[in-house]
């Protein structure tokens, strides 16, 4: 087994304080997920939008690393072979991990684009003010998040490397939020063996061929010894 391909969502970093993308209330942070993970609900109201954005860029700051982002870090460093960790997480904790091998395919809430040069600048302030692109100058910038209805980023690259894929790994995903929710069909339609780590089972629990569930604190770290054990 000399591919891995890996897909976290919001459980891996849930142990690190922030909170799942969007709650069974159909909630994130109290906010309708439609008032501020649209681009209609940006167009509506972009001051609620973008400081909404503003809170979650501090609380990514203030966040740190728990033991199953070290242990992810520890396999990117460690594992000769291929490896990528897909991550529908806007966080940076994978990286404060150590990972390198890391796609966002839903952005990055340290990240801002300017939809006027489609220029992307590492961010860190706030943006309600309508601050000047580095690049061209204009004042059009909105967090750099895949909302609803818009295309998640990379995704060739995704597919690409689930054909290649050995082994796919879920690690605390609801497997209910498509495209990602397929992607432990797609890899097992490339003959790649599946295993899901989770708290509890998830709506795509039954399409893999192992599911262990626990605190990913505890699982990633464990799994980790065992694949660099051999």
């Amino acid at each position: 087994m000399d591919n891995i391909v890996i897909l976290t969502g919001a459980g891996i970093s849930a142990e690190s304080g922030l909170k799942t993308f969007r709650a069974e209330d159909g909630l994130w942070e109290d906010h309708p997920v439609e008032e501020v993970a649209t681009p209609e609900g940006f167009a509506r109201d972009p001051d609620l939008v973008q400081r909404f954005y503003d809170e979650r860029r501090a609380q990514v700051l203030a966040a740190s690393p728990n033991p199953a982002h070290e242990a992810l870090g520890r396999l990117d460093r460690e594992w000769n072979g291929e490896l990528l960790i897909v991550t529908q997480n806007i966080d940076n904790l994978h990286e404060s991990g150590g990972a390198q091998r890391v796609l966002h395919m839903h952005g990055e809430a340290l990240s801002a684009w300017c939809r006027a040069c489609d220029a992307r600048h590492r961010w860190e302030a706030s943006l309600r003010d309508g601050p000047p692109c580095p690049a061209c100058g204009n004042a059009a910038m909105r967090p750099d998040i895949v909302w609803f209805g818009e295309m998640p980023y990379q995704m060739d690259r995704i597919f690409g490397a689930l054909a290649g894929a050995e082994l796919f790994v879920s690690i605390g995903t609801s497997g209910a939020v498509y495209p990602a929710a397929g992607f432990v069909q797609q890899a097992r339609e490339h003959g790649a063996r599946t295993l899901e780590l989770n708290f509890e089972r998830s709506a795509g629990s039954g399409f893999f061929d192992e599911t262990r569930l626990g605190a990913a604190s505890a699982l990633v770290p464990e799994w980790v010894d065992e694949v660099l054990a051999g």
